[in-house]
């Protein structure tokens, strides 16, 4: 099959939904499959990590940032984040892939819905839209939302009646490292040790939420002996100011950025605290117990569910920090089973599945 992917990366919509479509993209490649990548050029994208990953990039020109007009059909809460007209958009989309045979156009964008995959439906034979907020209508074959405890039925009036949707946390699009290291993970967890605490909020982090959990945990009893790591993408602005930061904490404390090895580092980890979104999913296949912030409307209905199914600790302000920590040898174990059950990290295959048979 040749796969095309129309997703985008930046400071302000983060990494989360080029970084989903890579891996789909990877396993797609191992088996034998051709993936593209369409992307628009905005401070913060993923390009040298795309062709680190050996697919062909083609980069949309740099955004021209629009106003809100009344006569944009398809406008919504994130319209800004495509950053030109989406008639543009698809027009230019629609250049790139002319004269291939495209089998599926995979499209990952909150700014797009069912106006910009009609222009572009002669391009492709198949299109399948991953999304997470349930909230505009979409013309697909196959639709996936990997919100735990989403619903098909949240979607029955947002797709064609004989539209697949695959719904659920057992679809999250996930890299085959975090399956292979669930076994070793789970098994590590047979008490409510504290060694290490991973810091990982998202792979922009634009307003620093990193150094404001820094700061909190100044307030918190964290074991002098817990050791810290600080997760951080290429892209996120505030690598300087963390690491200066990070020099002054009376814990042992190291910055990382841009990593390779995220399946590993969280393996090894008693405690998250991390911002809710994608990397959610990442965390419950290890079972890794986790304080979730969140950091961004669009993530609610995420940490929410998952709070609800005692997941994760969900904190609405920092100040619950201390308490939450004080309190973990009551809560780690139980909480890391709890987020184990979430999800087991096969999503990329049973999506594949999907696509094969639909196509």
């Amino acid at each position: 099959m040749l796969v095309a992917f129309r997703a985008d990366a930046s400071i302000e919509i983060g990494t989360g939904h080029v970084m989903r479509c890579l891996a789909l993209a990877e396993e797609l490649k191992y088996k034998g499959h051709i993936c593209i990548f369409i992307c628009r050029e905005q401070e913060g994208n993923l390009e040298d990590l795309i062709l680190r990953k050996g697919f062909r990039l083609h980069l949309l020109d740099s955004v021209q940032y629009i106003e809100r007009d009344e006569h944009t059909l398809n406008w919504n809460d994130n319209a800004l984040w495509l950053g030109v007209h989406w008639r543009q958009d698809a027009e230019e989309t629609k250049a790139v892939l002319m004269n291939q045979s495209v089998d599926w156009l995979v499209v990952d964008h909150y700014a797009l819905d069912r106006s910009w995959e009609k222009m572009v439906a002669g391009s492709a034979q198949k299109i399948m839209v991953i999304d997470d907020l349930a909230d505009r209508v979409h013309l697909c074959q196959i639709l996936i939302d990997q919100t735990f405890c989403r619903s098909s039925e949240d979607y029955s009036a947002l797709v064609p009646e004989k539209c697949e949707v695959l719904c659920g946390s057992q679809f999250a699009l996930l890299r085959s490292e975090f399956a292979e290291y669930r076994d070793y993970s789970l098994n590590r967890r047979i008490d409510a040790s504290l060694h290490q605490l991973l810091i990982t909020m998202g792979g922009a982090d634009k307003d620093n939420f990193t150094g404001r959990v820094l700061k909190a945990l100044l307030e918190s009893n964290l074991p002098m002996s817990c050791r810290i790591v600080i997760v951080m993408g290429e892209t996120a602005p505030w690598h300087q100011a963390v690491k200066e930061q990070a020099a002054t904490l009376p814990w042992e404390a190291e910055v990382v950025v841009g990593i390779n090895n995220m399946a590993e580092i969280l393996a090894e980890s008693d405690l998250v605290i991390g911002a809710a979104g994608s990397s959610s999913w990442e965390r419950c296949v290890l079972g890794v117990p986790t304080i979730q912030l969140v950091i961004a409307n669009n993530q609610q209905t995420i940490a929410e569910n998952l709070s609800k199914a005692n997941a994760i600790k969900l904190v609405s302000s920092l100040d619950e920090l201390p308490r939450y920590i004080a309190s973990y040898e009551g809560w780690l174990v139980g909480t890391s089973i709890n987020a184990s059950r979430v999800c087991d990290g096969l999503g990329v295959s049973r999506v594949i599945d999907g696509m094969c048979v639909t196509l």
